[in-house]
């Protein structure tokens, strides 16, 4: 993404997975953000351009982001599995990144088939007693994969034109959470000439904590 990409691997239980970190400027890191790409058997990778936005978005932050390719995408080993193995994989990240930046917060970002991996593993976390901070749901998966309750601040980010998942699956969802969901105008479901919104969104959600 930017000369402060480093790439990285992690032994997951399906073999070698491949992982990216974007580092913030400065020295000191502020949080960790772990950032979960769209579904792998249509493209999904970690270098969507709505998983990139997320990354900067952090970076600007004062993040470190880290993001990986799921199972059997780019040099990442295994098979599809569904969100199952997909969340055991993220567990892994988030606890490599916890372990090499302690005591700092933990925001978790996903997009598409991302939102639903990342809503099972804050539901894992949860219930082991360290929760991230805060979520960042892009085009949620409500209404196609059983995505798990999330908490109260998480922001929920999609597009008014939505053609993979329809807007409405997405207040039926959060409708009994009574989560707020903000509605970019215009947008698709890749949020075409309308990603800035996205890092605008996160930046404002997060200054005003």
């Amino acid at each position: 993404m930017n000369a402060h990409t480093q790439s990285f691997s992690l032994q997951g239980k399906a073999g070698s997975l491949e992982c990216k970190l974007d580092l913030p400027m400065q020295d000191a890191v502020l949080g960790i953000a772990l950032i979960a790409h769209p579904h792998p058997l249509y493209g999904g990778s970690m270098d969507n351009k709505v998983v990139q936005t997320l990354a900067r978005a952090f970076v600007t932050l004062g993040y470190a982001c880290a993001r990986m390719n799921f199972r059997g995408v780019g040099e990442s080993a295994g098979t599809h599995d569904h969100g199952i193995g997909e969340t055991d994989d993220m567990a892994l990240l988030h606890a490599h990144m916890t372990k090499t930046y302690p005591d700092v917060p933990v925001a978790m970002a996903g997009f598409s088939f991302g939102t639903f991996v990342l809503s099972r593993l804050q539901q894992q976390l949860a219930g082991q007693g360290k929760p991230s901070e805060r979520l960042v749901l892009v085009g949620c998966a409500a209404g196609k994969w059983a995505m798990a309750p999330v908490p109260a601040n998480t922001l929920l980010i999609h597009g008014e034109l939505d053609e993979t998942i329809p807007l409405n699956d997405v207040f039926e969802w959060a409708r009994p959470q009574d989560l707020p969901v903000v509605v970019i105008p215009g947008a698709d479901h890749f949020f075409h000439r309308k990603l800035h919104h996205i890092k605008q969104q996160v930046i404002a959600a997060w200054s005003a904590q």
